[in-house]
């Protein structure tokens, strides 16, 4: 044997330890991705019952966020006919002061200048009538 040949043994030896070395990592991350492959494939197939039932509750939420939205509007319909008969409300209250609230007054004011008179209790000024 030259020593070419003995160096090329050597070089051989080398390269089957390194390849060796790397195979032990490489097997081992060949069984890391099948566990992850396998996880996914677990993941997939118990998500797809979750997300059947989120798309039910969803749904149910819609159709209850519909029924509310019709309560809001009859409410602010609502609200707005109180407005109304709230503002007629005033405006009565405005015109029946305005038409009965003066002569109201008048009339109270001279039955109670009657009954001072017919009492006595009317103060005296000082002053007669000729």
């Amino acid at each position: 044997m030259s020593i070419g040949e003995i160096a090329g043994l050597i070089a051989a030896i080398a390269f089957a330890i390194l390849v060796i070395l790397f195979a032990v990592p490489l097997l081992k991350l060949g069984r890391v991705l099948e566990e992850v492959r396998l996880a996914v494939r677990d993941i997939g197939h118990e998500s797809v019952p979750v997300l059947t039932e989120v798309q039910g509750t969803v749904r149910a939420t819609n159709e209850e966020l519909a029924k509310l939205s019709v309560v809001t509007e009859d409410l602010a319909r609502v609200s707005q006919h109180a407005t109304v008969v709230s503002e007629n409300a005033a405006n009565m209250a405005t015109l029946f002061s305005a038409t009965l609230g003066g002569p109201m007054v008048k009339t109270a004011a001279f039955t109670y200048g009657i009954r001072k008179a017919i009492r006595g209790e009317g103060k005296s000024t000082g002053r007669r009538k000729k």
